[in-house]
């Protein structure tokens, strides 16, 4: 064989040393996105950020006139900062919502705020009040800014599969397959599943998410696989492994760093009121289960109807233009209704502008819906005129439902309601189906918010939707109504994404 030119031999290595340093530099960034290690360097941002918010306020008001200013502005950092660590931080979870992040950095702030003003109080400060005023102003923005920038960062960089973690599943059933379709199906969870451990595995039948992942034996196997997959977490979902086999691997992670999470047993029962005990070594989950017929959904209910006559007198000029707008461009009435399945199951008429245009004559549009699906978006031919396609992008024919709200038909925010033959079908072909008709439909709901719109799984969204129902509050429904605006707008902007590459004029070839 010939040997390498000494061209060759150039190319070769000037391939391989940008390869190595993307390697080096993907490996370095991996490691700062580590829990542990970016639990370091967000609290060295937090301390810096609200050194700084400190030295503005201070020096943004009046000027010093002693030393307990200076003292308060000196204590106020270390404070808050103790404050933010006595709370659960929202950032350690796989997917924190801006919204949460916000929350928690203004309440132990305000928090903060109020104690020095009480301090300042108690010592005779000329102006304890201002000065924490303006503390508590530049410390909220700034901590809350830097937040949201250390979090966008970290999500861009887990987004790409290379700098997500590399995580083994223990258990290669039911729970572990949702898992990894959950982690492949969302980026943003920073999750690369890299392989199985299970001893006797579920029998995999056609493709799916988990079908790509390897299961690479029982969990006496699990160093050698840590050691050639690379994984830094590990997430005991389920497995035929008696529990001091599991205690004992658990232990064993411990002791290597590695990170471990775990599916609880009757998992579907727990909520975020629950409450964890301890009776001695053993721990102990008190289960606080919502009732939708308790007094806490009457003042829900009480707040969507109010919230609802308002919105319809705010937005009444709106409609009335929209209603001649549906009038003008297609013959037919203005209102569009359709049966559908609501809280206990009764059935009511929900209202929405009509987009479409009337079927000619006598014409069946029957639709078959996709095995799994709920339906969504354009069923059957394609009737919309220009005026209804743009109320549809804009989720203005959804407004009238207001009126629904204020009858008692519906919520503001719940589970959208289905048609009565999909929701006999999807009863009968769905687990829990039903469950979700405990409580009244809504405009909106945290499946929605969630990405689950139009002709997507049936079985994802009642998962999404029990899990509200599981773990509403007041505080939810407005965490839903905030990302809904957020989520139509973010809708839009990709539907005018598709229709500009959808567009010759702007097609480029890479």
């Amino acid at each position: 064989m010939t040997p390498p030119t000494a061209s060759h031999a150039e190319q070769s290595g000037a391939l391989s040393v940008p390869r190595a340093r993307s390697d080096f530099t993907a490996a370095a960034i991996a490691r700062l996105l580590d829990a542990r290690v970016w639990w370091q360097i967000r609290l060295l941002v937090d301390l810096v950020v609200l050194c700084l918010a400190s030295i503005a306020a201070l020096y943004a008001g009046p000027i010093p006139d002693g030393g307990l200013d200076q003292w308060i502005a000196g204590v106020f950092p270390l404070l808050t900062l103790t404050l933010l660590r006595l709370r659960r931080d929202p950032d350690v979870r796989m997917h924190a919502s801006p919204l949460d992040t916000a929350a928690y950095v203004l309440g132990a702030v305000s928090l903060s705020a109020m104690m020095m003003i009480a301090a300042g109080s108690i010592l005779g400060g000329s102006h304890p009040v201002g000065l924490a005023v303006r503390l508590w102003l530049f410390a909220a923005v700034y901590l809350t800014l830097a937040r949201l920038v250390l979090g966008s960062v970290r999500l861009q960089a887990v987004r790409n599969e290379a700098l997500a973690t590399p995580t083994l599943i223990v258990g290669a059933g039911v729970v572990g397959e949702r898992l990894v379709r959950r982690f492949t199906g969302d980026r943003n969870y920073g999750i690369r599943p890299v392989g199985f451990l299970d001893s006797d595995p579920m029998p995999r039948t056609g493709y799916t998410p988990a079908s790509s992942v390897p299961i690479l034996g029982g969990l006496d196997n699990l160093r050698d696989a840590l050691r050639h997959t690379g994984a830094r977490r590990v997430i005991l979902a389920f497995s035929s492994e008696p529990d001091h086999v599991l205690v004992e691997k658990v232990r064993e992670c411990e002791r290597l760093g590695i990170e471990v999470s775990l599916v609880p047993r009757l998992f579907e029962t727990i909520n975020d009121r629950a409450v964890l005990d301890h009776i001695g070594g053993l721990p102990l989950i008190s289960l606080r289960p919502t009732n939708p017929r308790g007094w806490q959904f009457a003042i829900k209910h009480a707040i969507d109807r109010s919230f609802a006559l308002l919105a319809l007198a705010v937005l009444a000029p709106l409609m009335a233009a929209i209603a001649v707008g549906v009038r003008l461009t297609s013959p037919g009435p203005i209102l569009f209704r359709q049966r559908r399945v609501g809280r206990d199951g009764r059935v009511f008429d929900v209202l929405k502008f009509r987009t479409m245009r009337e079927p000619a004559g006598d014409r069946d549009d029957a639709f078959e819906l996709p095995d799994g699906c709920a339906p969504g978006g354009v069923e059957g031919e394609d009737r919309r005129t220009w005026f209804g396609g743009w109320l549809r992008r804009a989720s203005l024919d959804e407004v009238p439902q207001f009126i629904n709200v204020l009858r008692g038909d519906m919520s503001i925010v719940g589970p959208r309601p289905e048609r009565p033959e999909f929701a006999e079908r999807f009863g009968e072909e769905v687990d829990r189906y039903g469950d979700r008709l405990r409580v009244k439909s809504g405009i909106t709901g945290w499946a929605q918010v969630n990405g689950l719109r139009g002709q997507t799984s049936i079985a994802d969204r009642v998962e999404w939707d029990n899990y509200y129902i599981r773990n509403w509050s007041l505080g939810l429904d407005l965490k839903i109504m905030m990302l809904t605006v957020g989520e139509v707008a973010q809708l839009r902007d990709s539907q005018k994404a598709r229709m500009h590459a959808a567009d010759p004029a702007h097609t480029r070839i890479p």
